[in-house]
């Protein structure tokens, strides 16, 4: 009996001195964090035990100063596994698409997806693809000319632009990525403006228009049963 209540009375005194080790630390500014590290006592712990306390000036200067420390910290931790897993993901990219062989097949069916997204489908007699983004642009046009033996007199540009761009300077850029003849380029579609925000840099959306109503058709055909494949048959 005597032993129980000297080890309990031991006890109390090793609590109430680790709580007044607590507060001595809260009040130099340590967080609650700190204080149950240093004295291996729960976190919950410690801010019962301190929480109550009133801090002078350079107590709140310092923890703030570790909020934001921490703060940094965390997100420098965030942005280097982003980092790890971006680079992750680009080598199965890289990976994935270097073994990849496009036949004319596959050009065919990732040429009509894109149509099926990006393209204009209200005229059946004409394929029309548009888009702003220069590189689905290319990709489009390298899929459709490998996928199809094209007569490249039939291609048609139309850009459409606001008032304020140079027209002249942005047909030569679509020219030139598109490898379309300036000749081959209809007149161009200006759009009005509001004049809230205005994009310098912005090279417009190009139409690219090939007269033919058998490819027309047959990308319309191929995006449907691929389609159809995927959802109603499964692969």
């Amino acid at each position: 009996m005597y032993k129980t209540i000297i080890l309990g009375y031991t006890t109390m005194i090793h609590s109430s001195n680790l709580i007044n080790e607590a507060k001595e630390l809260r009040t130099k500014g340590h967080s609650y964090n700190e204080i149950s590290k240093k004295l291996s006592i729960a976190k919950s712990t410690s801010y019962l035990w301190v929480n109550k306390i009133e801090l002078n000036v350079q107590a709140k200067a310092k923890l703030k100063k570790k909020k934001i420390i921490a703060r940094l910290s965390a997100l420098e931790a965030l942005r280097k596994k982003r980092e790890l897993i971006k680079d992750e993901i680009i080598k199965k990219a890289n990976k994935l698409v270097t073994q990849i062989s496009i036949n004319t097949e596959l050009a065919k069916l990732l040429c009509s997806l894109l149509y099926w997204a990006e393209g204009a489908k209200s005229d059946k007699s004409l394929v029309t693809f548009i888009n702003s983004d220069s590189n689905m642009v290319l990709t489009f046009l390298k899929l459709f000319r490998c996928a199809f033996a094209l007569d490249e007199k039939k291609f048609r540009g139309l850009i459409h632009v606001h008032e304020y761009h140079n027209e002249t300077e942005i047909k030569k850029y679509w020219a030139s990525i598109t490898n379309i003849p300036l000749s081959q380029f209809q007149k161009s579609y200006i759009k009005s403006h509001t004049k809230i925000r205005i994009r310098n840099d912005y090279k417009g959306t190009i139409s690219i228009r090939y007269y033919d109503y058998k490819i027309a058709l047959e990308l319309y055909f191929i995006y449907n049963r691929f389609a159809k494949t995927l959802v109603i048959e499964g692969v």
